[in-house]
């Protein structure tokens, strides 16, 4: 199967789900600095999600373009991961609009687990049907990354419900983890190629 189809229908979603976040954000009733306070915890959201959003974009391209063939499990779970993404938008304004407490603080690391848990599928999905010894094989190894990611993410909900900001650190590790693309297959292609 082409794998075109795949990536230019997940940039669209994805391009939406980022505009669907910044329409999310109300314009305040005010034309002075103090009219714009309220809206801090709404943008700060924003701006987190949008990053996040921005990591599982580019670490997906890396993914895509690493991958010679895809099937109908890889369309599926790029599918399963794309549904997860695109309740980022829900959450961010949830959280933003209540002041990052415990249950939106929450919810939007159960989102953020569900992500990871749909990106991990994905990958090995991609594996599967390229093959142990493809170029993504051989550079993804034992995904320890994704597999510290989820378990951060699962971490981060349960202490959440103690104090939502460190909740909110464990998030920002994990999006740390992943900010760089993942050099794994950067490295790969570089060998391959004699960059």
């Amino acid at each position: 199967m082409e794998k075109g189809r795949l990536e230019a229908f997940s940039d669209g979603v994805i391009a939406i789900i980022i505009t669907i976040m910044v329409l999310e954000m109300k314009v305040p009733h005010g034309d002075s600095f103090d009219a714009l306070k309220p809206l801090l915890p709404v943008f700060l959201s924003y701006v987190f999600s949008f990053i996040n959003i921005g990591i599982y974009w580019n670490n997906h391209h890396h993914l895509i373009h690493a991958s010679k063939h895809v099937n109908g499990s890889v369309l599926w779970a790029n599918i399963h991961l794309l549904f997860w993404l695109s309740l980022f938008p829900f959450v961010t304004a949830f959280m933003g609009e209540n002041s990052y407490t415990a249950i939106p603080v929450a919810l939007y690391g159960f989102v953020s687990f569900m992500s990871g848990i749909a990106y991990y599928l994905l990958v090995h999905c991609l594996i599967e049907v390229n093959g142990k010894k493809s170029t993504l094989a051989i550079a993804i190894g034992k995904d320890k990354k994704g597999i510290i990611s989820v378990v951060v993410y699962a971490i981060g909900i349960g202490l959440a419900f103690i104090n939502p900001w460190i909740g909110i650190v464990c998030y920002v590790f994990v999006a740390g983890m992943w900010f760089i693309p993942d050099k794994r297959i950067e490295k790969k292609f570089s060998k391959e190629s004699g960059v």
